[in-house]
């Protein structure tokens, strides 16, 4: 493939201003063009391709592929590459074709680097003991039981044996560039791998990392980012000034000015502006936007946290040790503060200053307020809030990974056997209380109001209603179902994994049977590699369905009363009754809910000049009215859609 340079080659590169340690150690293909090689230094080997091309670049201007003012120590260059303007040397690098290095100070591998692999990242605790070895195949689920299960000490070991082999796999002295690269007013490059498709522009400093872009979903880094010990997943963007180190870039990422992140994992979908993190685990779709908000030493995932939002782990004891947990969906207002260790709830919304450590994982979409200093909980509330059900709705839509190889297994349920159980379990805690007359109950360090507690039973009765009509609705609609004994055989499930207690494992909703059999395979040798863990995770992400019926099945009866043995055609059209109703009602709730954006007080400051009538004209200019609302006239349609459905399910059954 390579050959020697030609006596008239060498010559002709002299009088380009070219100059060797020895022009024996420069290799070239055949139909190499020497006129494309200008005022370049060769040392150590160094094979160059053939430059041809030209590069359409932004504002009309081209510019041909080859070799113009560099120092090359060890490197070889693909075809139809483009390396410019190299300010002090590249050295061992392979950089594949037509890729495009222009305006960089410095680029080298410096003995043989892991390129970021296996670097250590202490989450969640800043002093140690969770840290988890990062590497361009680690998905939040597999990162969730490194973080969190030491618990299981053989599985740890074999999770680090397999990281150490990853990480050694993927060593060497030199480093690569992919094809189709652009990197362009770079400062230094150390120890770092750029793969296919990416784009760096006006980077200060990238050191020991992977940059995992491809064709597919191309990684953009821009100007004054800095990044140390760090894996960026394909489709990630980092631009404006962010800082980050000892970190995981998930797929379709988003950090931008001047975020700063330490000792962190970012999964898929996250976004991160103005504000900084230390020692977190941001699962999918974690979202900080605002400069005053600090996330430190928690976990999350389908977050938004307020402006101000903070929490503290250091009571300035034994140092920074503690850790909170923010389950699925939670919220934080602006100015929020929550004192670690703490639990919060699924789909909750925290507003106010909490500093008593409260736990309220089996009380899920509450509003937990600060009220004279004590944090009050109002159960199950969120499940009738038009934000709960509009942040439901957008999360698959902003879904913004391209590459068909996806790290993360993402289910976007709102109503799942992980949070229907902790309802039912919500309902047993408030049902308990009943027995004492009181105005207030304490629990977990918060307070309930006796009022609280009787509509927090509505609402998850009301909840859990849904998702079992649900279930047995879906598993019913599409068969032919004439007679008891036929429905008796339909409903039967198929498999016993989704027995049981239900996960979160950062994204992927899952029977805890079916993670204990991960972990056991783990620990005994039978899985073995990355690749086999993430096939088991798929494996759980696609029979989701089939899982979630099989536990569903486990609940109706005694929610309903029912037998499995006698149930008729009459029970379940009786218990798709009681279906359309919380249905309906639940959307009726939204659908006020949402009424409240549209009314007089939410018209304050519009039409600033004028009388009432002008603040009405101009607030429906701007937002339209309550009627044409997309998300009101959907809520409308699905009320309609879904009593449709539950009729024709009854006739069918009839």
């Amino acid at each position: 493939m390579y050959r020697n340079l030609t006596c008239k080659e060498i010559d002709s590169l002299k009088a380009n201003l070219c100059i060797a340690e020895d022009w024996n150690n420069v290799f070239v293909k055949d139909g190499f063009n020497p006129k494309r090689i200008f005022q370049v230094s060769f040392s150590g080997v160094v094979k160059l391709g053939n430059f041809d091309s030209y590069f359409e670049l932004p504002g009309g201007m081209t510019k041909r592929s080859g070799v113009r003012y560099a120092t090359l120590h060890n490197v070889e260059i693909g075809d139809d590459s483009c390396i410019e303007n190299i300010e002090n040397y590249i050295s061992n690098y392979t950089i594949g074709k037509r890729s495009y290095i222009k305006n960089v100070s410095l680029m080298y591998v410096d003995g043989v680097s892991s390129f970021g692999n296996g670097t250590e990242v202490a989450v969640l605790n800043e002093t140690g003991g969770r840290e988890v070895p990062i590497h361009i195949k680690l998905s939040s689920h597999l990162a969730y039981f490194v973080t969190l299960y030491r618990h299981r000490p053989v599985f740890q070991q074999r999770i680090k044996d397999i990281s150490d082999f990853y990480k050694t796999k993927h060593s060497s002295d030199c480093g690569a560039v992919g094809d189709n690269v652009f990197i362009i007013n770079v400062g230094k490059i150390k120890n770092v791998n750029i793969c296919d498709s990416a784009m760096i522009e006006g980077a200060n400093l990238l050191e020991n990392g992977t940059v995992n872009s491809n064709i597919d979903d191309p990684v953009s880094i821009g100007y004054n980012v800095t990044c140390k010990d760090f894996i960026i997943s394909s489709g990630a963007k980092i631009r404006e000034g962010v800082t980050v180190e000892r970190c995981f870039i998930g797929q379709a990422c988003e950090l931008v000015s001047g975020f700063s992140a330490i000792d962190s994992l970012f999964f898929s979908n996250c976004f991160g502006a103005n504000g900084e993190a230390c020692s977190i685990f941001a699962g999918p779709y974690t979202v900080t936007h605002h400069k005053s908000t600090l996330l430190i030493a928690g976990m999350f995932s389908f977050m938004n946290a307020g402006s101000g939002s903070n929490q503290s782990n250091h009571m300035y004891k034994l140092g920074p040790i503690h850790q909170g947990i923010l389950e699925r969906g939670v919220k934080t207002t602006s100015d929020s503060y929550i004192l670690f260790p703490a639990q919060i709830g699924a789909f909750s919304l925290v507003m106010g200053r909490h500093i008593g450590n409260p736990n309220t994982t089996d009380l899920p979409f509450s509003y937990l307020i600060e009220n004279d200093n004590k944090s009050v909980l109002v159960p199950g509330t969120n499940l009738r809030s038009v934000g709960t059900i509009r942040d439901a709705q957008k999360w698959p839509n902003r879904d913004n990974r391209k590459d068909p190889n996806r790290l993360d297994f993402i289910n976007f349920n709102l109503l799942s056997p992980f949070t229907i159980q902790k309802m039912m379990a919500g309902d047993a805690i408030l049902k308990s209380f009943e027995k004492d007359k009181k105005d207030e109950y304490f629990y977990n360090k918060c307070y309930i109001a006796s009022s609280s507690l009787k509509s927090g039973r509505v609402y998850y009765n009301l909840g859990i209603t849904k998702f079992l009509g649900n279930s047995i609705i879906s598993r019913i609609a599409d068969n032919v179902i004439d007679s008891d004994e036929k429905l008796r055989a339909v409903l039967k499930p198929s498999t016993d994994i989704g027995l049981g207690d239900w996960s979160d494992i950062s994204g992927l909703i899952t029977p805890k049977s079916a993670v204990n059999k991960l972990l056991d395979d783990v620990e005994n040798g039978s899985v073995g590699s990355l690749q086999a863990i993430n096939e088991r995770f798929k494996e759980m992400y696609d029979n989701y369905y089939e899982y979630e019926w099989t536990w569903a099945y486990s609940k109706l009866f005694d929610y309903f009363n029912l037998n499995p043995d006698t149930i008729t055609r009459k029970d379940v059209i009786e218990i798709i009754g009681k279906w359309i109703d919380a249905v309906t009602t639940l959307d009726r709730m939204v659908y006020e809910d949402a009424k409240k954006e549209f009314s007089l007080s939410s018209m304050t400051s519009f039409g600033i000049d004028g009388d009432r009538a002008d603040s009405i004209n101009d607030f429906e200019q701007v937002r339209g009215t309550f009627e044409s609302n997309k998300f009101v006239s959907s809520v409308l349609v699905h009320i309609e859609t879904k009593t449709q459905l539950g009729r024709s399910v009854i006739e069918k059954l009839r």
